[in-house]
C-alpha cells in the first residue's frame, strides 16, 4: 500500500494507525566513527534533516543499503529511528532498568514492561496477603483515563482487556476467546463466555465495544481518552448480529492491531459508566479482573480482595494493597522492616542494602522504559537541530550509566529499544565530544543559552540525579549554562499530556515505558507532528511512519 492512502484520509488519522509488535531478536549496534551524531550543516526540520539514511561509520553494507532503500515496516522505522537520531529531537539518556526488591516470603518474577500483575505473586512465608510499595499512587480509578504506569498497576488489578501477554511477551487470550483479521481494517474479537462484573454482571459484547469507542472517539461515555493513541489506527467497534463478537474497525491496514489489545484497551461495564459521573469512577472499581475493590484511600493506598467468582485461576493471594513512598529510602525501608513484600525502582546506593539482607533479595530486568531529555523544537533555541545535537554531544551518557545508575541502564541514541521492531542496529549512542558540542552551539546562532531542565522526582530510577548529571555536562560548556528544576511527577506528566506541545516545559526529563515493543508507539505519540505527547514535528518522520504504517505486520502482532 502506498502512501497515498494516507494522505486520503489525513495525516493526523494515519499517524494514529498502529504501534506495537512481539518481541524481535536484534544484534547489538556496530561501532563507527565519532558516532554519527549527524551532520553538522543540517538547518531545517522540515525535511527531517539530510536523508536520515547513513548508519554511523556504516560502510555500504549490505545492511547499509537495506536501509537506505526500505522495504518492509521494519525498514522504514529503522530509517525513521536513523532520522531521529540525526535530527536530535531529544538529549538520548538511557534505557532503565526495573530494579525491584522483593521479600523472600514471596515468589514473584519481575517483567520487562513494568506490569505487575498481582495475580502472578505467590505468599509463601505463611501469610496470605501482598503489599507492594512503588513510587506514586494512581492518577484516579478509571481505567482509560490516563497514561501513567503506577496507575496502570493500580487498575489492572481490577480490569482485564481483550488480549494479554505472558511474562516474555508472547500474546495470549484475556476476555476474547478468539481473534481473527476478517479483511484489511477489519478484525474481530469472539468475546469469551463466564466473564462477570465485579456487581455480578455478565460482561457483553456490548460491554466491549462501548469500552473501545470509548477510548477512540471523544464523544462516547463522557470522556476523551488520553489513550486513543495506544490503540492507534482504530476508529470504532461494533457487536456482531448473532454472535458473541466484536468487530474493531481502523483506518488501513492496522498491521499490529493484535498487539496494541494485547497491551492496551482494559474492558468496563457500559450500563456502570453510563449511571455514574466521573468522580465516582475514579474512586470506585467495576472490573472483570483477579481482585476486587476493598478499600480506597486516595493518595494513600489501595486496597483489593480476591474477587470470589472470578471466571479465571483465582489469584494465590488473598488480598492485595499497594501504597507508595516518593522517597526510594522509605521503599527499602519497608521492605527490609517487613511493611511490604515488594519495593519498586530501589536505587543503586540501596541494593547492597536488600542483597545483603536475610528477608529480602533484588531482582532486576532491562525494561521497555527509555528516559529521555525532551527538547521542543518550536521553541528557541531548541528549534535548531545544530543545537539538539550539541546538547547530546555535551553529555558522557556511559559515564551517567555507570556513576549513576550503577551500571542499572543502557545508553541509548534512538527512541526504539534493542528488541523491539524498528531498532536501528546501525545507530549508535551519541559520544561526548565538547570542543563538537561548543562549536554547534556557534554555529546554531545560540550562544549564551540559559537552559532549565525540568524533572520529576522519585518518578524514574534516580530521576533527579541523571538530571542534575545532565545539567552539570552542559554547563561546563563554554557557551551554554543550564540548571535544574524539581517538580512534582503529577504536575509535569499533566503539562505533557494536554495533547498541545504549548502546554509543556522547553526542556524535560521524562520516561516512556512501551509495552507493545514496537517503535512505532514510541514514535508516533512523541515524535511525530501530532503525537499526543509530542515535542517534535518533522515531515520526513511523519512520512517514513505512515509508510511503515501502511505495510502489513507478521502473523503474530496482527
Amino acid at each position: 500500500m502506498s502512501g497515498n492512502h494516507g494522505n486520503a484520509i489525513g495525516r493526523r488519522r494515519y499517524l494514529k494507525a498502529a504501534s506495537a509488535a512481539a518481541l524481535a531478536s536484534t544484534v547489538a549496534g556496530c561501532a563507527g566513527g565519532d558516532g554519527g551524531g549527524g551532520n553538522d550543516s543540517e538547518s531545517t526540520d522540515g525535511g527531517g534533516g539530510g536523508n536520515g539514511t547513513t548508519a554511523a561509520g556504516g560502510t555500504g553494507t549490505e545492511t547499509q543499503a537495506a536501509i537506505e532503500n526500505p522495504e518492509t515496516r521494519g525498514e522504514f522505522l529503522q530509517v525513521a529511528n536513523r532520522a531521529l537520531h540525526d535530527q536530535a529531537p531529544w538529549v538520548y539518556l538511557n534505557r532503565q532498568y526495573s530494579v525491584y526488591g522483593v521479600a523472600n516470603r514471596i515468589e514473584w518474577e519481575a517483567r520487562r514492561d513494568e506490569r505487575i500483575d498481582g495475580r502472578a505473586i505467590e505468599p509463601t512465608g505463611g501469610g496470605d496477603t501482598v503489599t507492594i510499595t512503588q513510587s506514586q499512587m494512581d492518577s484516579g480509578l478509571d481505567p482509560q483515563d490516563h497514561r501513567e504506569t503506577p496507575t496502570d498497576n493500580i487498575v489492572l488489578q481490577a480490569y482485564e482487556g481483550l488480549l494479554t501477554r505472558d511474562a516474555e511477551g508472547t500474546i495470549t487470550t484475556e476476555l476474547a476467546s478468539d481473534y481473527e483479521r476478517i479483511e484489511p481494517g477489519r478484525v474481530r474479537f469472539t468475546i469469551r463466555e463466564g466473564p462477570t462484573f465485579h456487581n455480578g454482571d455478565p460482561l457483553t459484547p456490548e460491554d466491549v465495544a462501548f469500552s473501545v469507542n470509548r477510548i477512540v472517539n471523544d464523544d462516547v461515555g463522557g470522556l476523551v481518552s488520553p489513550q486513543s493513541d495506544q490503540l492507534a489506527g482504530v476508529t470504532g467497534a461494533q457487536v456482531v448480529d448473532g454472535e458473541r463478537a466484536v468487530d474493531v474497525m481502523s483506518d488501513g491496514i492496522n498491521p499490529i492491531v493484535f498487539a496494541l489489545f494485547a497491551s492496551y484497551g482494559d474492558m468496563m461495564q457500559k450500563s456502570w459508566v453510563q449511571n455514574n459521573d466521573g468522580a465516582y469512577i475514579n474512586t470506585h472499581m467495576n472490573g472483570t479482573g483477579p481482585f476486587r475493590l476493598a478499600n480506597y484511600q486516595e493518595g494513600v493506598q489501595v486496597v483489593y480482595e480476591r474477587a470470589p467468582d472470578y471466571w479465571g485461576e483465582p489469584a494465590s493471594a488473598a488480598g492485595l494493597t499497594i501504597q507508595a513512598a516518593g522517597e526510594s529510602s522509605t521503599r527499602v525501608n519497608q521492605l527490609l522492616g517487613g511493611e511490604a513484600d515488594l519495593a519498586v525502582n530501589v536505587p543503586p546506593q540501596d541494593v547492597n542494602r536488600v542483597r545483603n539482607a536475610d528477608s529480602a533479595a533484588i531482582s532486576p530486568v532491562p525494561s521497555t522504559r527509555v528516559v529521555f531529555n525532551a527538547m521542543r523544537y518550536d521553541l528557541e533555541p531548541f528549534s535548531s537541530p545544530e543545537f539538539r545535537q550539541a546538547m547530546n554531544y555535551a553529555i558522557d551518557i556511559e559515564s551517567i550509566v555507570e556513576n549513576v545508575l550503577s551500571g542499572f541502564a543502557d545508553a541509548t541514541g534512538q527512541p526504539t529499544l534493542e528488541g523491539f521492531t524498528g531498532f536501528n542496529s546501525n545507530v549508535e549512542p551519541y559520544p561526548q565530544n565538547v570542543e563538537r558540542a561548543e562549536r554547534l552551539v556557534e554555529e546554531s546562532g545560540f550562544a549564551g543559552e540559559q537552559l532549565t531542565l525540568h524533572t520529576p522526582v522519585g518518578r524514574y530510577l534516580k530521576d533527579v540525579e541523571i538530571a542534575q548529571a545532565v545539567a552539570n555536562q552542559i554547563d561546563q560548556l563554554g557557551n551554554v549554562s543550564c540548571e535544574v528544576r524539581q517538580r512534582e511527577f503529577s504536575a509535569l506528566a499533566g503539562e505533557v499530556t494536554t495533547g498541545n506541545i504549548e502546554d509543556k516545559p522547553p526542556f524535560y526529563l521524562l520516561g516512556w515505558g512501551n509495552a507493545t515493543f514496537d517503535a512505532s508507539q514510541t514514535i508516533i505519540p512523541l515524535v511525530t507532528s501530532d503525537g499526543e505527547l509530542t515535542s517534535y514535528g518533522s515531515d520526513r518522520v511523519d512520512s517514513l511512519l505512515q509508510e511503515a504504517q501502511s505495510l502489513p505486520g507478521n502473523q503474530e502482532s496482527g
